[in-house]
């Protein structure tokens, strides 16, 4: 800052204060914190369209306030680090310290924002322009400064970025939500967000440069439908005004500091102050951030699209990404020479696991009875990749069921109880069949009270699962039908499709299986007998592999990894989470050479056999575990196991 331009602000103040007209005479003024302190005329301008500009062009950090008797602090401090997103704590205040001095030079809290809050046990009584009448109160009293995100417009602007709210001269919108805060103390509340709406092709970079300024919220805590963060109406927020999205927006939402007004109503002090929503303290320090350019791909984030209906977007952070490409390309490796890479679709794997993360309860349905003249008629191909997925879901804390044929159900009861004895999956997973027949049969199955606002599922996965073809029936590769074989499972995957929030993903080597209908037009173009096997029945995502099993790994393995990046955890938890603290316990339920073998051989036992020759052995499509599938699972926990930071 000039001392020019410090001058120049003495003049507009001496010849009538900060006013439209007057700050028009300075174009391209920057004005400085400090003075805008001392200007009482800026009060009422900081809450009105002309005070969103100067937010905007200030170029300075702001913070929200929360100012509590000394007795809390401690609690409120702890609440603070334990909620880092919405409160990025800046400075913590001596009690009856007006002054911030790691923030601004000459602070004065008492008079130094716009307008203040006064509540008495929890609740708002008045709004005040300054704190002079409390200085009394004040001595015993401690001012905590908080992150805010208008710091962070200026960079979006920068970026090219549309701010709407800007642009229309309003304040952003606010809005509780349904998701509480971890709570310390008397500190509990729900969590506060602001929404901007944006552009869809601007969705990466808005993530990538929010995150690069965690002292103003850090990135996005959602993107997209804003009733699954419990918010019903976005033209009514709680705090703020309504800002209006222009074609091709999409709602995203941050972490706000008007976290701190609702935890000060729900601990009920019996006298406490916080900053007006939308008027803010600014300090003396820029907001300047890293470029994204610059940054290394563990901290960069980026964004996928995962759900329609409801409109849902993930991140992760793009190391995680490049390692899940690493194992997508791993597992559509194909040394049976099937041709199967022609139905191959980048990214299918990472917003398949993107969806299943975010998912709480998971249906996994296996089994192609490829052998109709043995008994059992099931290949070794498909069970041992449902189990591994079950594994991992079941560490990260989901609830898995698998379904299968009625008439191959006690028999995998025995299979997962071998399992469960051998260490191949901690856990057993509750087994069922469903034979209905029927659209409403389906929907009742997979929704309480056949109530599709109540499923009972998040996301159906589907891996190495006979599909039915166009004409309704069943075919293997050899194109004989094995549909009095197979139980209408498909139903269910086509009832999906019409489950707000249900997701489903089919998995498959050949194109007949259930779920690859997505990409039937391939499987025709390409597959041997493809117009005639090729599965009718599409999922929202579909895995091609080499083998099944192999996807069924990669899952795995995806979800660890996603799991393990802090870009991800932390957005799967609204920005409320902690680090991840079960990494060991998720990392013993990945698949390996050893678990895959003990249960390839269980199957044996109970006379699975091998899909492309019938034989009884350890033999997944005609290639033998050792050294073919053994290769795969080590390949694909090696690049598991490598750190984001080998992805430069």
């Amino acid at each position: 800052m000039t001392q020019m331009k410090k001058i120049s602000y003495l003049v507009l103040r001496k010849n009538g204060g900060l006013t439209p007209t007057t700050l028009s005479l300075c174009p391209g003024f920057i004005m400085f914190p400090q003075a805008l302190r001392l200007s009482r005329l800026f009060t009422q301008a900081r809450c009105n369209s002309w005070g969103t500009r100067i937010r905007m062009n200030s170029g300075f950090l702001q913070a929200n306030v929360v100012i509590l008797h000394k007795d809390l602090a401690d609690d409120f401090e702890a609440f603070c680090h334990a909620n880092g997103s919405p409160l990025p704590l800046l400075y913590r205040s001596q009690a009856g310290e007006w002054g911030c001095p790691p923030l601004a030079a000459n602070a004065d809290i008492r008079t130094d924002c716009p307008q203040y809050c006064v509540f008495e046990n929890g609740v708002l009584t008045n709004k005040v322009v300054d704190l002079l009448a409390y200085t009394t109160q004040l001595q015993d009293m401690v001012s905590f400064y908080l992150g805010c995100s208008f710091s962070f417009e200026r960079a979006l602007e920068k970026a090219g970025v549309p701010v709407r709210n800007v642009e229309q001269g309003r304040n952003v919108s606010m809005f509780r939500t349904a998701q509480t805060c971890k709570r310390v103390g008397r500190f509990e509340c729900p969590l506060v967000v602001t929404m901007r709406p944006v552009p869809l092709d601007k969705l990466d970079l808005v993530a990538q440069c929010t995150h690069l300024i965690p002292q103003a919220h850090g990135g996005p805590v959602h993107i997209g439908d804003p009733a699954i963060l419990g918010i019903q109406d976005v033209s009514r927020p709680e705090y703020g005004e309504p800002v209006e999205s222009c074609p091709g927006d999409v709602p995203v939402f941050w972490a706000c500091g008007v976290t701190g007004v609702e935890a000060v109503q729900s601990s009920k002090p019996a006298l406490a102050f916080t900053h007006s929503p939308g008027c803010m303290f600014v300090t003396d320090k820029e907001d300047t951030a890293t470029s994204p350019l610059t940054v290394k791909p563990s901290e960069c984030p980026v964004t996928f699209h995962i759900s329609q209906n409801p409109l849902h977007f993930s991140m992760a952070s793009k190391a995680t990404v490049q390692q899940i490409r690493q194992l997508e390309e791993i597992a559509v490796e194909d040394p049976g020479q099937r041709g199967i890479r022609a139905l191959f679709v980048q990214d299918e794997l990472v917003k398949s696991c993107l969806s299943l993360s975010h998912a709480s309860t998971v249906l996994i349905t296996t089994g192609f009875p490829t052998h109709f003249m043995h008994d059992p008629p099931e290949e070794t191909d498909g069970p041992p990749g449902a189990i591994a997925m079950a594994a991992m879901l079941q560490a990260l804390g989901k609830q898995v069921v698998v379904v299968t044929d009625q008439r191959a159900l006690e028999m995998n009861h025995r299979i997962v109880q071998d399992a469960v004895e051998k260490g191949v999956i901690k856990t057993a997973v509750p087994l069922l069949s469903f034979q209905g027949t029927g659209s409403e049969a389906a929907i009742h199955f997979l929704c309480h009270d056949g109530d599709p606002e109540k499923p009972r599922y998040d996301h159906l996965v589907a891996i190495e699962r006979s599909g039915r073809a166009s004409d309704g029936n069943y075919y293997n590769m050899r194109m004989i039908n094995i549909k009095h074989l197979v139980d209408p499972i498909d139903d269910l995957f086509t009832a999906a499709s019409s489950i707000p929030g249900m997701s489903t993903t089919g998995i498959g080597d050949g194109g007949n299986e259930l779920g690859m209908g997505k990409v039937k037009d391939l499987v025709t173009a390409h597959m041997p007998n493809g117009s005639i096997i090729a599965c009718d029945v599409a999922a929202d995502y579909a895995i091609t592999t080499g083998v099944s099993n192999w996807g069924g790994y990669a899952v795995a393995c995806s979800l660890y990894l996603l799991n393990c990046c802090l870009i991800h955890r932390r957005y799967l938890q609204y920005g409320l989470g902690q680090p991840p603290t079960a990494q060991e316990a998720w990392a013993s339920s990945l698949p390996s050479v050893e678990k895959e073998e003990e249960f390839l051989s269980i199957l044996v036992k109970y006379g699975v056999r091998s899909g492309k020759t019938g034989n009884l052995g350890l033999e997944v499509d005609g290639l033998t575990f050792h050294p073919t599938h053994s290769d795969i699972i080590r390949r694909l926990i090696e690049v598991t196991r490598l750190g984001p930071s080998s992805f430069k």
